[in-house]
């Protein structure tokens, strides 16, 4: 049957596809075990294959109404139809040698199957714990893979509205606060932040990109090193708001990046490592064991 031909074939025959699978369920559900039984009865076929009722079987969604059960044969057996068809277009003007999957499906079963034994292995037997000092004598072997790619800092900062009738007021309070010692500072703004100010932070453990922060406070800035080198305090303003920054720390694009940001990748560097070294050393054993017991020859 030509395949513009599927959907209006469907139409035709929807009152024996819904027979055949209702027979066909109950039979299934009675354990029915004769050789041939309506499930045998084919539904569609493409060259020499055949797709029968019992291809269907588990395969329409539980609960499905007749009419939804209907249609999901319909679009299954449609599908069917298509794909023998393409693959029987394929298996016609492919030549031999594209055809033959048994040598790379079996190697690619292989590489499974040892990656799978691999992993599992790694998993039960590896050390996850990374100390401090393997971290720092890493990172201090290996400072020019950490130069910066954009500069960073440590900041606190805190927005008022200044739609607030007591704005004024406000700002006279953070910018005497913006002034004290980063401790006192810290401080003040845990305590009266959540009160006082639209939004604040008070994270001075965490770099965060240069960038990132030009995302919340609006700096104007042509040169970033030069600004972050001139500034450590600034006071801002726009129609809707206060903005009060002091950098505590800064790093340049282009400076080494400090230890504590590339804790974590360095932390996964070493953990791979220790991985590939365990994989190899298995790998090893694995053989040397095999040698000493003979149970290989090489020809």
């Amino acid at each position: 049957m030509p395949v513009s031909a599927v959907t209006s074939f469907f139409r035709r025959s929807s009152t024996r596809l819904l027979l055949l699978l209702f027979i066909a369920g109950v039979v299934i559900a009675t354990g029915c075990r004769q050789k041939k039984h309506p499930g045998d009865a084919p539904l569609a076929r493409v060259g020499s294959n055949y797709l029968y009722v019992n291809d269907l079987k588990g395969l329409i969604p539980k609960n499905a109404t007749p009419h939804d059960s209907l249609l999901f044969c319909q679009s299954y057996i449609n599908k069917w139809v298509h794909t023998q068809l393409l693959l029987q277009q394929a298996e016609k003007n492919l030549p031999e040698e594209k055809l033959n999957f048994k040598k790379r499906l079996e190697e690619y079963r292989n590489s499974l199957i040892i990656y799978q034994y691999e992993t599992e292995y790694v998993l039960q037997h590896m050390d996850t714990v990374v100390t401090e000092k393997e971290i720092n004598d890493y990172y201090n072997s290996h400072l020019k893979d950490f130069q910066l790619k954009e500069n960073i800092v440590k900041v606190i900062y805190a927005i008022i509205d200044r739609k607030r009738e007591d704005a004024p007021q406000l700002e006279k309070i953070f910018r005497g606060m913006f002034r004290l010692p980063d401790s006192i500072l810290l401080d003040s703004l845990e305590n009266y932040g959540p009160v006082m100010a639209q939004n604040f932070s008070t994270d001075t453990n965490n770099w965060i990109p240069f960038n990132q922060l030009l995302k919340v406070i609006p700096i104007e800035t042509y040169n970033q090193s030069i600004y972050l080198k001139n500034h450590r305090i600034i006071h801002l303003k726009d129609q809707e708001r206060l903005y009060f920054v002091k950098f505590v720390n800064f790093k340049i694009k282009d400076e080494i990046s400090p230890e504590e940001l590339e804790a974590r990748f360095i932390r996964e560097i070493i953990l791979n490592k220790r991985k590939t070294e365990m994989i190899r050393q298995l790998r090893t054993e694995i053989f040397k064991h095999a040698l000493k017991q003979k149970d290989f020859e090489i020809y």
